[in-house]
């Protein structure tokens, strides 16, 4: 039987959708399957960077009609949003209209630690979405995955310039991942071969520090790269022109949470699922060298 598997929204990374870091990964898994049609939201019509044989369909959160229109037909859908202050009401707006389109199984990127009683706004918000999808009884996976070695890309510029980089986290360690792999676990629970109704805690194969991760980065470009720790409110002052108030608050609280050494836990689950240990952030330095020597210089702080 043939599957419409949509690919929706956007991600909270430098891009977006079916274009940013676990978009791409994810449509590149599911077109070289020749038993599923691919489709993919997008916010505009023309200039869509996506892979030959996806289908992309104009919809925006924020238009339920576009939204109602683009789940038609739907069998399997995956959910993620971008980083803004309506995210939480966004995916559960999508929800309530993925259950009204009779999806049959909605795979949502989580975060490792969502509760609603987190003191993480992100972590609050990924967890009313959980909460919903349970209550309106949708087939759903969960994937929970942790800080990404993705993110990192955001500092290529200042790691560029500088040779080093910065964020409030000590010595602390977190279970990083590649996007690489939640992508290949994604794209297995939207093909059915993952049990469903389970919470899939994803991370990398060890817990590192930034300075292990600053490290990586070196051997990978050839050059000494270096992390500084840095006290939460110089970091706030940074970040000011770059994110909105509320992004800054809640980046500091995500940091404050791998501080206490809430974001060290380590599963297998990618292994056990993809046939594959997870990429360690050695393999993410290599692979990913030329995206940080192509990024352009920033001025240092």
């Amino acid at each position: 039987m043939r599957r419409s598997t949509r690919r929706p929204g956007d991600e909270h990374r430098p891009r977006h959708g079916a274009t940013g870091n676990t978009g791409v990964p994810i449509l590149s898994g599911l077109v070289e399957r020749d038993d599923v049609t691919v489709r993919a939201m997008v916010r505009h019509a023309t200039g869509n960077d996506l892979r030959k044989g996806v289908q992309p369909v104009v919809a925006d959160f924020d238009t339920p009609e576009t939204i109602r229109r683009a789940l038609e037909g739907v069998d399997a859908a995956y959910l993620v949003t971008p980083s803004s202050a309506r995210a939480e009401a966004q995916q559960l707006s999508f929800v309530e209209m993925a259950a009204e389109a009779g999806v049959s199984h909605l795979v949502v990127l989580s975060q490792l630690g969502s509760r609603e009683d987190s003191p993480v706004r992100f972590l609050r918000y990924h967890a009313a979405v959980e909460r919903r999808v349970d209550e309106l009884g949708l087939c759903h996976t969960f994937l929970c995955p942790n800080l990404f070695f993705q993110g990192l890309y955001a500092m290529a510029g200042l790691i560029t310039a500088t040779g080093r980089f910065v964020a409030p986290i000590g010595d602390a360690r977190v279970s990083a991942i590649d996007v690489r792999d939640i992508a290949d676990v994604a794209v297995a629970a939207l093909l059915d071969e993952v049990a469903p109704n389970q919470t899939l805690t994803l991370t990398g194969p060890r817990a590192v520090t930034h300075a292990e991760m600053a490290q990586a980065l070196g051997e990978g470009l050839g050059r000494d790269i270096g992390f500084d720790d840095i006290d939460p409110h110089a970091f706030a002052v940074l970040l000011e022109g770059i994110l909105p108030p509320w992004q800054i608050e809640g980046t500091l609280e995500d940091y404050a949470h791998y501080s206490r050494g809430e974001a060290a836990a380590i599963t297998t689950t990618v292994q056990e699922i993809t046939g594959h240990p997870a990429r360690d952030v050695r393999q993410f330095a290599h692979d990913c060298a030329d995206r940080f020597r192509a990024a352009v210089p920033a001025e240092s702080a």
